[in-house]
């Protein structure tokens, strides 16, 4: 059985997708995770039981930790998706996104390539190294167009910054140094487990609580919504079936405004559980000032992903959203012990 190396594993789509592995392929996987504040291995407690699941608590700045985990586990791929994925926290503290984003990334590549370079050419042939990136990268667009695996970087956050910067470096060391690489650009996840900093899950949580509904500026802002379950399907073929050295984009194909976004919420939860003080919970909507640098459109083309490797999303976005809602509404003590720091007391499946 092939073992796969997950980095950012405890993370919300990191862990959508060892679950999904888990469940639905026979490989082996390595959760390396760093575990900082976004990093949950509650969420993984339903693969705990598999033999095919190992976890790592190990930072991928770290060379030396990262070089004896390849040497013990042998892997014949690299799933990437340990970064600091916040817009907000990069604005309050760029340092972070940039040692994890940049530095982590080139220490993976370089740890990658050594690897690499002592396999067998059998082994060479089926090693591969993906990286999983967004659609911030490349920047704003206007009421029109989508973005395709051909539009040129723009980014306008430390986040976006940090992750084109990882971009590139991902594609110069298959330029460079013949890493077999994969890269992978998605619009917004939503869906089961994501942090609670993220918009969709602060909006339920405050809706469900009766607070008020912070939306930026006028609420206008797009974005193109992606159920996590579609995402990690997609990324699963890349892997299996995906061009080296190519990038798919993987859209939902649900262009949503933000306004639109917490009124479908609120509509939702009214009809699902109805607060017990307030008949119509869009009433807490409040507009607050605009984030610096706040992009005004992202919009995926999936076309490519679709034509060659025979993927497209399969979740509409009203029915993941209910989902979601269902899911946080059924699991508040998950959520709960998020906010209250609780989460990480605990080191489920920590390797001694």
């Amino acid at each position: 059985m092939d073992t796969i190396i997950i980095t950012g594993g405890a993370g919300f789509i990191g862990s959508a997708l060892i679950r999904h592995i888990i469940n639905h392929t026979s490989y082996n996987v390595v959760n390396v995770d760093k575990l900082t504040y976004a990093g949950n291995l509650e969420s993984l407690v339903t693969v705990l039981p598999s033999a095919r699941y190992h976890f790592e608590e190990a930072d991928i700045c770290d060379v030396k930790v990262m070089q004896y985990i390849f040497d013990k586990y042998q892997p014949q791929a690299v799933m990437h998706l340990a970064a600091e994925s916040h817009v907000d926290r990069s604005i309050d503290g760029p340092a972070t996104f940039i040692e994890t984003n940049i530095i982590g990334t080139y220490n993976l590549l370089e740890i990658s390539r050594s690897y690499y370079n002592r396999l067998d050419n059998h082994q060479k042939a089926r090693f591969r190294f993906q990286h999983i990136s967004t659609d911030e990268v490349y920047g704003s667009l206007g009421d029109e167009g989508l973005f395709t695996e051909k539009t040129a970087y723009d980014p306008h956050s430390p986040y976006s910054a940090s992750k084109a910067s990882s971009d590139h470096l991902v594609r110069a060391w298959f330029d460079t140094y013949g890493l077999p690489v994969l890269i992978t650009n998605c619009s917004n996840n939503y869906g089961p487990y994501q942090f609670p900093e993220k918009m969709i899950p602060v909006m339920i949580i405050k809706a469900l609580k009766g607070e008020k509904l912070p939306v930026y500026g006028k609420g206008e802002n797009i974005r193109d919504w992606l159920y996590v379950e579609d995402h990690v399907r997609a990324l699963l073929r890349v892997l299996e079936k995906g061009q080296l050295g190519e990038t798919y984009n993987i859209g939902g194909n649900n262009e949503k405004q933000n306004i639109e976004v917490v009124e479908t919420i609120c509509n939702l939860l009214d009809e699902i559980t109805p607060h017990d003080k307030i008949s119509d919970r869009k009433e807490l909507i409040t507009f607050v000032a605009d984030r610096p640098g706040h992009d005004l459109r992202y919009a995926i083309d999936a076309g490519k992903i679709k034509r060659e490797l025979g993927w497209e999303p399969t979740e509409e976005f009203n029915t993941g959203l209910k989902k979601t809602i269902t899911w946080y509404l059924d699991n508040k003590e998950w959520w709960q012990r998020v906010l209250s720091g609780a989460y990480r007391m605990q080191r489920l499946g920590k390797i001694d």
